[in-house]
């Protein structure tokens, strides 16, 4: 099987990136900071990526794509989690807000 090595290189580097970035967004419990929109075009991009090697040139860094793209669902996940916190969060925050007008 042939492969482009710069593109595994590619694809290495972004799969090294994500686990950060996960990371990250679990231990803030916030999205701020996050864009949910730029992550769906991720995911795209790799869904791409991944009928490109699927329909025309078919190698193992599909494996890649794939495994990147796993981590990028966990993010956005990790956002709609975090979008729920946010609120919950904002809410409470009105409540004692309220409370304390009001004592």
């Amino acid at each position: 099987m042939n492969f482009s090595m710069l593109e595994v290189m590619m694809l290495i580097c972004f799969g090294f990136s994500w686990p950060f970035s996960i990371i990250r967004s679990y231990k803030s419990r916030t999205s701020k900071g996050k864009s949910l929109i730029f992550l769906i075009l991720l995911v795209l991009g790799y869904i791409s990526g991944i009928l490109h090697k699927l329909l025309i040139s078919f190698d193992l860094a599909i494996i890649l794509y794939i495994v990147n793209m796993i981590m990028i669902s966990i993010d956005i996940a990790l956002y709609a989690r975090n979008t729920k916190l946010d609120k919950q969060k904002s809410l409470s925050e009105a409540q004692e807000r309220r409370d304390s007008h009001f004592s």
